[in-house]
């Protein structure tokens, strides 16, 4: 990998292909359209996805053919707002979503920006992502941040943001009890906002013991290690441990791991709600007859919609979710690639890489 210099423009952080990253100078972006901002990206977050990327070179579907900009999870400052931009001005910090939709197909219509086909999302194939100096964002996307939240704080907002749509996929009220498999940063986020929506049992599942241990500390009321024991079996334990009754009210898989997903179709009572908010592989068998039998409302969720955005950041201004917790380190913006290697590692729980 070579490095850059500090006399570069903008200096970004590309992936040429499997395990091959380097420090690029490239033009400063322009603002294409009026409602834009540009923004001097201040942290950055590094998510599963860009360590799947980096690892394999795709997800699924895509592939990285030409070089990428790395990374999606990210907060800054307003350096040049558009001539028709009316809710930012230069120096306001904002968290930043992502992902640019269509705004015109059907999805995006009916308010549900997520589905577009046509989405334009950081570090996915074939738009770079916000590991650069400088990046462009329409205003309605960039979050403009209250006092009292931190720009380190601001870039927990992405998988914040997919904590609370996957919650508000499930319907969480006041009184359920959830069960949550996988305590990563977004099963531990999944379990904050299922106790800000008023959960009363809140169980994270996870095979790593140190993970448990933060889950306890941090938001679950109880954790559980599965056995290697048949699904049904783990899911009656997880029932009986927590006195479930029938089951959870709602089961969130967080994990895309196909045990966790067999143990918690078993585990969710019935009538109850299943979300699928993990990605695993592409298929996996599935115990149908018990989805079936259960009359469970099964449901996908995928990154987050309206409103998603605002109400994380509203959550933890709120001091009803605490997402300093999860930051376990900060690296500077040249040493992004052994960033990457720690977090591949499953070394701590939310590393950011610092901008320039």
């Amino acid at each position: 990998m070579s490095g850059g210099t500090t006399t570069t423009q903008n200096l970004s952080f590309v992936l040429e292909g499997v395990h091959q990253v380097k420090f690029e100078d490239r033009p400063i972006p322009e603002l294409q359209n009026p409602h834009d901002v540009l923004i001097n990206v201040k942290f950055t977050g590094i998510c599963g996805s860009d360590v799947h990327y980096w690892e394999h070179g795709s997800i699924g579907q895509f592939v990285v053919k030409e070089p990428m900009v790395l990374g999606h999870e990210s907060s800054g400052v307003i350096l040049k707002v558009g001539s028709s931009v009316t809710t930012l001005k230069v120096g306001d910090h904002v968290a930043m979503e992502p992902g640019i939709p269509c705004r015109y197909c059907d999805p995006c219509k009916s308010g549900k920006y997520n589905l577009c086909e046509q989405m334009a999302f950081a570090a996915t194939p074939p738009y770079d992502g916000t590991l650069a100096r400088y990046y462009v964002l329409p205003e309605d996307f960039c979050y403009k941040l209250p006092d009292n939240i931190t720009l380190q704080e601001a870039a927990v907002m992405e998988p914040l943001g997919v904590a609370v749509h996957i919650v508000k996929q499930a319907g969480v009220s006041p009184g359920q009890s959830v069960v949550v498999f996988g305590a990563g940063p977004v099963g531990l986020l999944c379990c904050a906002v299922a106790k800000a929506f008023g959960a009363s049992k809140i169980i994270a599942v996870d095979i790593q013991k140190k993970r448990l241990e933060f889950a306890e500390k941090y938001a679950a009321t109880a954790t559980f290690e599965p056995a290697k024991v048949p699904a049904f079996t783990n899911a009656r334990q997880i029932i009986n441990e927590n006195g479930l009754g029938a089951g959870a009210n709602v089961v969130i898989d967080a994990s895309g791991a196909a045990a966790s997903i067999h143990t918690g179709i078993h585990a969710v009572r019935p009538g109850g709600t299943y979300v699928q908010g993990g990605m695993g592989l592409s298929e996996i068998n599935f115990p149908i007859m018990a989805a079936c039998t259960k009359e469970l409302n099964v449901k996908g969720s995928f990154r987050y919609g309206s409103g998603d955005y605002r109400l994380a950041i509203d959550l933890v201004a709120s001091g009803k979710v605490n997402v300093k917790e999860l930051v376990t380190g900060i690296v500077k913006f040249e040493d992004a690639e052994q960033a990457f290697k720690e977090v591949k590692a499953g070394n701590g729980i939310k590393t950011l890489i610092a901008g320039i």
